[in-house]
């Protein structure tokens, strides 16, 4: 009898616990509301939040108090108010329409009538200050996004779908079941279910996923890659532009930016804008893939780099010419001139020296073709069937960027193998959960499969340091006392409606990454269809220079050499 007591005692004090604590602020808002509405619910939503380096927190998404203005007409007429002076006095703090308000006003058998919500804290005091007794004002939660369009493709928002409110973009619909809350039964129901079920529901209620995530994002870092995205993409008049940063080690996103963004505070015009092309488009990348294939080669043994070729300018194969970006043939090359100068064919003969199979299953290792497992919903994979070609030219193209198309976020997973040591890692946009029942779960990086040796990661670094120090921006590119490892990428677009590519237009792409021997952030960035200008070494590399510039010394990286 006394464990019996005991127990249902421990159950009450548990019960007690996540009333008054855990859902403390839930029943504090539902009883500000006094049960009047129809619905006693209330609006309850988990946060996002982003921390600086040192430690401030920033909310990305949580919830803010606004006001319903509310009528009880019943209250109204026993005091015998008359519904066209108080019309006018409202309307003269919150503009309203007449006839609906009326409707409501004459309801005299009805105590609760809504005539406005979202009504903010200034507009409130004023409705207050008419101290008219049947005119009531109750708090409401709703959502809230307080930086705006900053990060607005990562953090996503709210929509309906039929009546149902839920994540349905970004971080909002991908942790939609930590951040979504069911609501509490009333206290009363507690006994029901204690007396009828010996307490097997006394949580019930809780969801015991339910809570507040922080992401990897570091608020100065997206506002900076922001920025110099914004800049560039005005500057050339861009279609449209993104970029990422990221850890290559650990797989930790600290920025992530798409433009033309939106601003999930306001009604949304134009639902294809809401779609996150960095993790659900696909593009042809350029030149960022022959760093890809040198690597591969240099892996495999197929060349080093004191290897050369006679490059010719142009090659036919399978009756289609291949050529320089600038057709021009520069005699005999070592395998750096081939990043050095982003020569196709210099590309071509690795891939072909390499042979098909083992040219596609480097490719395929690098993740090429296959999603990266990133907590962001609707990812794409790559459209990657050219390289189960049998036909020559089309691995030649591959080789050097074109032919092949995936997601930018699959691209930088791949670029981040030449980075890291040589392993593909698992991107990730949130670093820990913090559960309503006080519990926390930390998200450790996930680590997988070697691509290319540890050494041949260092190889094809030392190859695109030199890149830097000697050709990009002739050398103004290098930053005295700082290894930087990076390469551009110029990639023509496929005209959907005649299957082959522009004339003009072109995507320019970029990556970078830095100290580059023991890199903190690799830096990918691509501007889709500049207008008046050609290469992306021309558009992209002074915001790669400002990036690194800004982040080596915010994070205080001390200098590599």
């Amino acid at each position: 009898m006394c464990l019996a007591i005991f127990a249902v005692a421990l159950l009450f004090v548990v019960r007690l616990f996540f009333i008054q604590v855990v859902q403390a602020n839930y029943y504090a808002d539902l009883a500000d509301r006094q049960y009047l509405r129809p619905s006693t619910g209330v609006f309850d939503r988990g946060s996002i939040f982003a921390e600086k380096r040192d430690g401030t927190v920033f909310s990305l998404a949580g919830l803010k108090t606004a006001y319903i203005v509310a009528l009880n007409p019943k209250q109204l007429a026993t005091d015998k108010v008359n519904g066209e002076e108080l019309y006018q006095k409202l309307n003269q703090i919150l503009p309203i329409e007449q006839e609906a308000f009326m409707k409501s006003f004459n309801k005299v058998t009805d105590p609760y009538e809504e005539v406005a919500t979202k009504v903010d804290q200034a507009t409130a005091d004023k409705i207050k200050a008419l101290n008219v007794k049947g005119l009531d004002l109750y708090k409401q939660k709703l959502r809230s996004y307080p930086l705006g369009s900053k990060a607005s493709h990562l953090v996503g928002l709210l929509g309906y779908q039929g009546d149902t409110l839920a994540g349905r973009y970004g971080l909002e619909r991908s942790y939609d079941q930590v951040l979504s809350r069911q609501g509490e039964t009333t206290f009363a129901n507690f006994f029901v279910e204690l007396f009828s079920g010996l307490g097997k529901s006394i949580t019930k209620s809780e969801d015991k996923s339910a809570g507040d995530i922080t992401t990897t994002i570091e608020p100065i870092t997206e506002e900076l890659l922001e920025k110099e995205l914004f800049a560039v993409k005005e500057k050339w008049q861009a279609d449209s532009a993104g970029g990422i940063i990221i850890n290559p080690k650990t797989g930790e996103i600290l920025a992530m930016t798409a433009l033309p963004n939106f601003d999930p505070n306001q009604k949304q015009a134009d639902i294809n804008s809401l779609a996150n092309p960095l993790v659900e488009k696909v593009y042809e990348m350029g030149s960022i893939m022959k760093p890809i294939t040198m690597a591969s080669g240099l892996d495999a043994g197929a060349v080093n780099e004191k290897t050369t070729y006679e490059d010719k300018g142009c090659i036919t194969l399978n009756k289609k010419e291949i050529c320089n970006y600038d057709g021009k043939a520069r005699g005999v090359v070592p395998m750096q001139e081939i990043l050095n100068q982003s020569l196709n064919l210099g590309a071509t003969f690795v891939e072909q020296q390499l042979g098909p199979e083992k040219f596609r299953n480097y490719f395929t290792a690098f993740g090429l073709g296959t999603k990266t497992g990133i907590d962001l919903p609707s990812e794409g994979s790559g459209l990657v069937k050219n390289l189960q070609s049998p036909q020559p030219v089309d691995l030649a193209n591959i080789s050097f960027g074109q032919g092949i198309a995936v997601t930018p976020i699959e691209m930088t997973r791949a670029l981040c193998v030449l980075a890291n040591g040589g392993y593909l890692i698992e991107p990730h946009v949130v670093k820990r959960i913090d559960y309503q029942n006080k519990l926390s779960r930390t998200i450790e990086p996930k680590i997988g499969t070697t691509v290319i040796k540890k050494e041949t990661s260092e190889r094809i670094t030392r190859m695109l340091v030199t890149v830097v120090d000697k050709k990009l921006a002739n050398g103004k590119a290098k930053i005295d006392n700082y290894s930087i490892a990076a390469k551009t990428g110029t990639a023509q677009i496929a005209n959907p409606a005649t299957s082959k590519y522009y004339p003009d237009r072109y995507l320019h792409s970029f990556f970078g990454y830095f100290p580059a021997y023991e890199p903190r952030f690799l830096v990918f960035m691509y501007i889709v269809y500049p207008k008046g200008v050609q290469y992306s070494s021309e558009t992209l590399t002074e915001p790669f220079i400002n990036i690194s510039r800004s982040l080596l010394n915010y994070y205080q990286v001390p200098p590599d050499r």
